[in-house]
């Protein structure tokens, strides 16, 4: 039996398998779904994302960026934090690196950042002007209800100047690092953004796997004018490879419409090369 297992399970099976595999239909899946640059050179995977920027991290600006990774790309997984998490660990002074901002600050300084590179209003309900969580410690008289006695702008450390000037009457304070602010109601304000922001949702959140190489075509469309503008050609004729490269709902109905970022940059590289300066 041990003989025949080894002969069947850990010989046969497997080369059965990669036989399999290998033919024409499957070959290139099994391969890793490699995509080959401009130069026959394989550039990555069609279902992994990649980043496209400098060693400084910034965008490059002639190609599409795709959604934002984990904080370490080596790792894939979700960052596994809800609507609820929307208050900073503000950092001790003198040691950046000790605070943690919450998913909603993470939320609003991409959202500043994308609107910044796209030449548009990075502006988002919830969110400061700085791109920070606008969300206010309330303390009342009552505990979580009464009049309010003290309030304090959570996510803004002193000496920034709060993103509101007053609240319910109270002077609004910004935050002191260290200090305990648990006793205070915690209050997210909505500001005056827009419902629908210019800024998609995909362009500041990360994906489930944190591997996600695609984008929303709106995230597309936002990009375009930028990509074009870098490479000299027309904004029309980057709109038709966004065209190109989008798929549909699949079977008709499930997901959404997305764009591979990684192809449609491979294919402006081939036909639309980024010239010298």
């Amino acid at each position: 039996m041990v003989a025949v297992l080894t002969l069947a399970v850990g010989l046969l099976y497997p080369l059965g398998m990669t036989a399999f595999a290998h033919t024409p239909v499957l070959h290139r899946a099994a391969e890793g779904s490699r995509i080959s640059d401009s130069k026959g050179t394989s550039a990555g995977s069609s279902l992994i994302g990649q980043n496209f920027t400098d060693a400084q991290g910034n965008a490059l600006r002639q190609y599409f960026q795709t959604r934002p990774d984990a904080e370490d790309p080596t790792a894939s997984g979700a960052g596994n934090l809800g609507p609820e998490n929307i208050v900073d660990t503000l950092p001790t002074p003198g040691q950046p690196t000790s605070g943690k901002a919450s998913l909603l600050t993470t939320v609003c300084t991409r959202s500043l950042n994308v609107g910044k590179l796209e030449g548009v209003s990075g502006a988002r309900a919830y969110c400061t002007p700085d791109g920070v969580g606008a969300v206010l410690g309330v303390f009342f008289t009552g505990g979580n209800t009464g009049t309010a006695t003290r309030v304090v702008s959570l996510n803004q450390a002193c000496p920034t100047t709060p993103f509101l000037a007053t609240y319910e009457g109270v002077k609004v304070e910004c935050a002191k690092p260290g200090e305990d602010y648990s006793a205070a109601v915690v209050t997210p304000i909505r500001g005056t953004a827009p419902a629908d922001p210019v800024v998609p949702a995909d362009a500041v959140t990360g994906s489930g796997s944190g591997l996600d190489p695609d984008i929303s075509p709106a995230y597309a469309r936002l990009q375009a004018p930028r990509v074009a503008n870098a490479r000299h050609v027309p904004l029309s004729t980057v709109l038709g490879l966004v065209a190109k490269h989008t798929t549909g709902r699949a079977l008709g109905f499930l997901g959404d419409p997305a764009v591979n970022v990684l192809e449609l940059n491979i294919d402006l590289d081939r036909l639309h090369p980024v010239k010298a300066s």
